[in-house]
């Protein structure tokens, strides 16, 4: 039973911080690599960030490069992204998980948890 739980959203105004985590279980956490992607209303979720499965290399959607760090505790079974300067645009519900996302089960379904929002604004 996958199980992906992301906090640590909120409302935070432009050039703010925040600091997202995503709890996972169900699977072997360290053997995949993970990804946080973000979705806005009536846009397709976007990949934002991903890390290999021994936290060796990242990397970074353009928009988010220099600001966004990804990293993650196998031990925990654990993914963080801390957000810097954060900007409007940056709005958006995020979620976490492998890249490619997990599936499984006879439909093969997609295995996603509730994300969690991120508003900036001022």
């Amino acid at each position: 039973q996958v199980q992906l739980v992301e906090s640590g959203g909120g409302l935070v105004q432009p050039g703010g911080s925040l600091t997202l985590s995503c709890a996972a279980s169900g699977f072997a956490f360290s053997n995949y690599p993970m990804a946080w992607y973000r979705q806005a209303p009536g846009k397709e979720r976007e990949l934002v960030t991903n890390i290999t499965s021994t936290g060796g290399r990242t990397n970074y959607a353009d928009s988010v490069k220099g600001r966004f760090t990804i990293s993650r505790d196998n031990a925990k079974s654990t993914v963080s992204l801390q957000m810097n300067s954060l900007k409007p645009e940056d709005t958006a519900l995020y979620l976490c998980n492998a890249d490619p996302p997990l599936r499984g089960g006879p439909r093969r379904r997609y295995f996603w948890g509730q994300g969690t929002q991120v508003t900036v604004s001022s």
